[in-house]
């Protein structure tokens, strides 16, 4: 019971106060200097529970895996193409034609260290310690994609919490089905690199053609 206790306001902390103390204006060293406390906190819970440990995913995740990805990145791909075109024509694959090395290294640095992070924080982690806390699988589902939509409040963008708000719900039960963090870091990969790709990265505090 004390267990639950601790663990219920370790994740408040953690997941909810922490990015939604990042709204008030205080000096940025100190909100740098939290973060971090709080990354390396993480970390060293990570490393006493085993989650850092790379694994492979069981073989009979692959197939059906690849076929869901293709279906909802052709879904991802026509709505984010159409928002893209109507709501801003000239960016649309600007940073791809204007500046491919600058998108290829976009790719590079948004694959390796921001997706594979966060998806060891808010799914691999996330999961083995605060799961026994909610029966409900799908009531859980919908807590971490909350809580990962929180984790952007930062942009304050609306369409950003709302795309990463349904990303987290396709990202946690993909770790929900499999538990491997190289299958969901593939998909949050393919489905954010293809917003930079579209002409979308400016909202995610990435860098942008012109």
């Amino acid at each position: 019971m004390h267990i639950n206790l601790y663990k219920g306001l370790e994740l408040f902390i953690l997941f909810i106060l922490l990015p939604v103390s990042f709204l008030i204006e205080y000096p940025i060293i100190i909100k740098v200097i939290v973060t971090l406390i709080g990354f390396i906190y993480i970390l060293i819970l990570s490393k006493r529970e085993g989650v850092l440990k790379l694994k492979l995913p069981n073989k009979q995740f692959w197939r059906p895996f690849w076929k869901n990805i293709l279906i909802k990145l052709c879904i991802i791909m026509i709505v984010t193409g159409m928002y893209v075109f109507f709501v801003d024509q000239e960016k649309l694959f600007s940073v791809l034609i204007k500046k491919p090395q600058l998108w290829i290294m976009i790719l590079f640095v948004y694959t390796f260290l921001s997706v594979w992070p966060q998806e060891i924080i808010y799914r691999t982690f996330f999961y083995k310690r605060y799961e026994e806390l909610v029966k409900n699988k799908w009531l859980f589902i919908f807590i971490n994609a909350t809580l990962f939509s929180l984790a952007h409040l930062f942009l304050g963008s609306f369409l950003v919490q709302l795309l990463t708000f349904v990303g987290g719900l396709l990202f946690a039960y993909t770790f929900q089905k499999t538990k491997s963090t190289t299958l969901v870091s593939i998909e949050h990969a393919i489905y954010g690199n293809w917003l930079f790709t579209v002409g979308m990265g400016e909202m995610l505090a990435f860098p942008g053609a012109d």
